[in-house]
């Protein structure tokens, strides 16, 4: 079996692969992590929309933001907020996923480097 990150819907998911039948084994906390957000993910909240001075607020769900709170341990930092089509609006917590999950990836390249590296030079 050898470790393996795989990325699954924004996830890094840690995995130990065999390499002749392909068997994954993913780690228990990841999968824990990873079937919280599916869960959440399929459900349907329904907020209210408030006027707070000059602009609108929209309460999120402590379910969410707790799960938020748990995956980048950030809640101070600004938000991106999309208008996508006519009646939807996207809000964004991506910035400090997607450099922790580049991290993650470069990171994990250069350890399968360095375990080829060390394989030719055993072969």
């Amino acid at each position: 079996m050898e470790k393996q990150n795989l990325a699954k819907n924004g996830f890094i998911l840690r995995a130990m692969i065999c390499p002749k039948c392909h068997e994954r084994v993913i780690h228990p906390v990841d999968e824990q992590e990873y079937n919280k957000f599916i869960s959440l993910k399929n459900k349907e909240f329904h907020v209210k929309m408030r006027l707070v001075g000059n602009s609108y607020a929209v309460s999120i769900p402590m379910e969410i933001v707790s799960f938020i709170r748990a995956q980048e341990k950030i809640m101070d930092d600004m938000v991106r907020l999309c208008f996508e089509d006519a009646g939807r609006l996207s809000l964004n917590f991506n910035n400090l996923v997607e450099r922790n999950r580049s991290a993650e990836i470069n990171k994990n390249a250069e350890l399968k480097r360095n375990a080829e590296i060390k394989r030719k030079q055993n072969d």
